[in-house]
């Protein structure tokens, strides 16, 4: 196999703003591997929390690049099992090389993943949209520029529930709301009660990740379903989950890919766990995989290539908050790679 690889750094529609800080730029490694004359693509966006930027993702890859193009392709699963070794604490750059993975193997199948996979499409769940964390009227703004379904309202401030009272008078939207660990248990036991009467349909990670105490006392007096974001990185995660949340929200670039995510999907399915897939502000290159896992889930936060004002491919589109899938094999991508402008 050959590949290449390259940063961007794509400018965000309005500042992307939670809990935990706020940023204008989405820095990605993006790879193209090449297995004889098809191409695969993949993407792992840096996000600051999990510490691996796109620097560390590069170095990784040129010192071991010999090794990750010397491998005999022949199916994702056993590609990933062999990047796992090879990077173990690189689930970033594993993700993004096990993503371009899974495209050759459906190119070579000449069919979409989710056809592969035996699935239907018509059953993916609606994406919600993201409102980040700004002034109310800002907020407002916001969700007037783009009517949508589902919203994902980041919280974490003192006045959460004034927001979002504010924000329900313009909208009857699905609300879904994001703390990104950012409450006390006696935060969220006393706004998770005044969310549901305001049309909150879930709430995701809602107390520190380390806080299982907490999350068992949550878990049981909750009025909403909870969701673990960063309290479930990777598949040994799953079951500790299953006692404190009532869900769990995947993410391809913690779980290091589309093969682990598969394993963690069947796994919540036997503990009884709802599932989210979600994003981490991938541009249409990452989200073409999130797209083709969809209908294995209950919940979808796939909004990257929304929030973003520049993108580097055609992927699948939305309507109305429905994906639309192209009829392309693989992940479904159309793009260009030698055009698309590498800046780190």
């Amino acid at each position: 196999m050959e590949i290449r690889y390259k940063a961007i750094n794509l400018p965000f529609i309005h500042p992307f703003t939670i809990s935990k800080g706020s940023k204008t730029h989405q820095p990605s490694l993006l790879v193209e591997l090449r297995h004889f004359s098809i191409a695969g693509y993949g993407e792992a966006p840096a996000i600051s929390y999990y510490q691996i930027p796109v620097e560390k993702m590069m170095a990784d890859l040129e010192a071991k690049k010999a090794f990750v193009t010397r491998f005999a392709f022949s199916d994702p699963e056993r590609y990933w099992h062999y990047l796992h070794h090879l990077f173990p604490h690189n689930p970033f750059l594993v993700c993004a090389l096990d993503m371009a993975g899974w495209d050759i193997y459906g190119k070579i199948k000449r069919k979409p993943l989710y056809e592969l996979w035996g699935l239907d499409a018509t059953k993916a769940p609606m994406t919600d949209y993201t409102i980040g964390m700004d002034t109310v009227d800002k907020m407002i703004e916001k969700i007037k520029a783009k009517p949508w379904p589902i919203y994902k309202i980041k919280v974490g401030m003192e006045n959460d529930l004034e927001i979002l009272s504010e924000l329900r008078k313009h909208t009857d939207a699905i609300f879904r709301v994001d703390a990104n660990e950012a409450w006390t248990l006696e935060q969220a036991l006393e706004k998770i009660p005044v969310m549901q009467s305001l049309g909150v349909e879930l709430v995701e990670q809602p107390l520190r990740k380390d806080d299982w105490e907490g999350m068992k006392v949550l878990y049981q007096s909750s009025t909403l379903p909870i969701f673990a974001d960063e309290a479930c990185v990777r598949e040994s995660d799953v079951q500790a989950c299953a006692s404190c949340f009532h869900g769990i929200n995947i993410k391809l670039t913690k779980c290091s890919g589309i093969t682990p995510a598969l394993r963690m999907i069947r796994e919540a399915r036997s503990l009884g766990l709802r599932v989210m897939i979600g994003c981490m502000n991938e541009s249409s290159i990452g989200s073409a995989a999130i797209a083709q896992l969809a209908p294995l889930c209950d919940y979808l936060d796939m909004d990257g290539p929304l929030l973003l004002a520049e993108d580097v491919a055609k992927g699948a589109g939305f309507d109305a908050g429905r994906i639309v899938y192209p009829d392309l094999p693989g992940l479904g991508l159309d793009l260009q790679w030698d055009s698309i402008r590498e800046h780190q």
